[in-house]
């Protein structure tokens, strides 16, 4: 029987995850996953099946609001969803991103779109992309007792001035990531979170700070895995990036219960019997 202390947090029966808690598993070289969620049966799922930590992503612009990047999605769009994922949980920790728009202006804007994100929408920490620009918005909430997690590599709110989906952190930019990555650990970031980086060039940023790595699309170097559920559920259509994993065909099974469904009303088999309410029933 594994000891409580050495377990993977997913087995073990304690109450809710708190950084300081990842921060322990890096040191003992355990990894963890992380999932987007946006409503409360995802988070509650995903809470049960032992993911320690739930990302409210800006990327409900593309899979709930149906835009087409992230930069659509608003402060007022995000609050609602980050409600019902921190009320539905027990255990996970939630960690909300701030749109496109309301941390870059400045330190104090950052500041005040973080309030409301912990306030309104209950957030246990919040997550902000960006370069070394960003290093006064963290150490602003740092300072204010808000945790952040800082986005690097590709930032997809930046998709315009980086030229579209492109790997970063190639050749000579390796040194920029890695020096990024020391700032914002300095400035008081708990973690980071790794997109579209060679996974040489994240392994050792994962080795060069002492607060946890989490890789998207960045290898296997990284102290944690995030996915998008809606791409690994392979509830979404199309082509997927390339670092995606599909462990279900959710949009098949949604697709076989909607047709049953469509039958059985149209040949009239239901409602039957055993789903009507009969006058002569007790209330």
């Amino acid at each position: 029987m594994s000891d409580q202390n050495t377990a993977p947090y997913s087995s073990r029966r304690l109450g809710r995850v708190r950084i300081p808690h990842l921060h322990e598993m890096k040191a003992r070289g355990e990894k963890w996953a992380m999932l987007t969620a946006y409503d409360m049966y995802t988070a509650s799922v995903f809470e049960s099946a032992g993911i320690p930590v739930l990302l409210v992503g800006d990327s409900a612009a593309n899979n709930v609001f149906g835009h087409d990047s992230t930069l659509a999605v608003t402060v007022d769009e995000m609050l609602p969803l980050v409600r019902a994922v921190s009320r539905a949980t027990e255990r996970a920790l939630v960690i909300a991103d701030l749109p496109f728009g309301s941390y870059q202006g400045s330190p104090e804007q950052c500041f005040e779109t973080a309030v409301r994100f912990m306030k309104e929408g209950g957030a246990h920490a919040v997550k902000i992309e960006g370069g070394i620009e960003m290093v006064p918005q963290v150490e602003k909430l740092v300072a204010a007792g808000i945790p952040v997690m800082a986005h690097i590599g590709f930032t997809p709110q930046a998709e315009h001035q980086l030229g579209g989906y492109r790997i970063q952190g190639k050749g000579a930019d390796a040194q920029r990531l890695l020096d990024l990555s020391v700032a914002f650990e300095r400035a008081g970031a708990f973690g980071l979170l790794i997109e579209m980086v060679p996974g040489d060039v994240a392994s050792r940023i994962t080795k060069a700070v002492s607060i946890p790595t989490v890789g998207i699309g960045a290898g296997c170097g990284c102290d944690a895995q995030v996915l998008v559920w809606q791409d690994m559920m392979g509830l979404r259509a199309g082509q997927l990036p390339r670092f995606v994993k599909q462990y279900a065909d959710m949009r098949s099974v949604m697709t076989d219960a909607a047709r049953a469904f469509v039958d059985d009303v149209v040949s009239g088999s239901f409602p039957g019997p055993e789903h009507t309410f009969q006058d002569t029933e007790r209330q």
